[in-house]
């Protein structure tokens, strides 16, 4: 089993239009979307959910009206403004627990909030195990871990030769639980200046966690000079560019169909794509 994670450095960059044409392409395979902040792939593979779980994590506290006194310390101390008359609003609240050990009756405690939901479902291509973070909730890495971990039983289970991971925007906390462990990261950019800058910032993550990386210029003939300094960028830094992706309007269309660009179209943007993917499976075997 080997798990290729793609990531973007930024939002936008067409890092889910790829991993939807890699579902059509690959034998063998389970998918994962660790974008659980804005999840998306499931808009495009049109998935039938099997298997539906609640996330719990995080804290916020409670106060026992029958314990209460009253006293007013908890307000006080609150940083955050989260306790008024007496009651704690859980959209403020950090869940830091001061609150609760100051509280010179031990009337508030801990609990742990609901912040989202995971999922299993099956696809045209295979099974999809996706999530959805609740509004304004944190440990989104958490959660992204733990959409990985169903991915990979589920690949043992099954007997299957491939996880593709479609990975979170940025270089937080996410993107390092998506990436951790992985056997190949795919850096999709294009050639914009904040494509070029975020590039550098993903691939440095890559470097500091030892995962191998590829990258493919997605948009490339927007900007062919800032297409060349990537790939300048990319010799310098001993990294191969696998694909450069032409523009086309075809993508747009085939997302609109609610299909990977693959099974939509046999021009020239879906010759690319299968030959990355058969760049990306070469460099697992290795």
């Amino acid at each position: 089993m080997k798990e290729v994670v793609i990531l973007s450095g930024k939002g936008g960059t067409g890092k889910t239009s790829i991993v939807g044409s890699f579902a059509a392409l690959a034998q063998k395979k389970v998918l994962a979307d660790c974008d659980v902040d804005a999840a998306d792939l499931h808009l495009l593979l049109n998935p039938s959910i099997t298997e539906e779980n609640e996330f719990w994590s995080g804290q916020v506290a409670v106060i026992d009206d029958e314990e209460c006194t009253q006293c007013g310390l908890c307000q006080d101390v609150c940083r955050f403004d989260a306790i008024k008359d007496f009651r704690v609003d859980p959209v403020p609240c950090e869940g830091c627990g001061f609150c609760s050990h100051i509280c010179p009756v031990e009337a508030i405690t801990m609990k742990e909030s609901l912040s989202g939901h995971w999922f299993i479902s099956d696809t045209k291509y295979g099974h999809l195990v996706h999530a959805r973070l609740g509004i304004a909730q944190e440990n989104s890495g958490k959660l992204v871990a733990l959409v990985r971990q169903q991915a990979k039983q589920i690949a043992k289970r099954d007997g299957l030769d491939f996880i593709i991971s479609d990975g979170p925007p940025g270089i937080g906390c996410p993107v390092i639980s998506s990436l951790s462990g992985a056997n190949l990261a795919l850096l999709v950019t294009e050639p914009t200046l904040s494509g070029i800058h975020d590039l550098e910032r993903v691939r440095g993550v890559c470097h500091h966690f030892g995962i191998p990386a590829l990258v493919c210029v997605n948009k490339y003939d927007l900007n062919e000079d800032n297409t060349h300094q990537i790939e300048n960028y990319c010799l310098n830094q001993g990294v191969e560019v696998a694909a450069r992706v032409p523009f086309d309007n075809t993508v747009t269309e085939a997302i609109v169909q609610g299909l990977p660009v693959v099974e939509y179209s046999p021009g020239r943007v879906t010759q690319e794509i299968e030959s990355l993917w058969q760049h990306v499976t070469r460099a697992l075997e290795q």
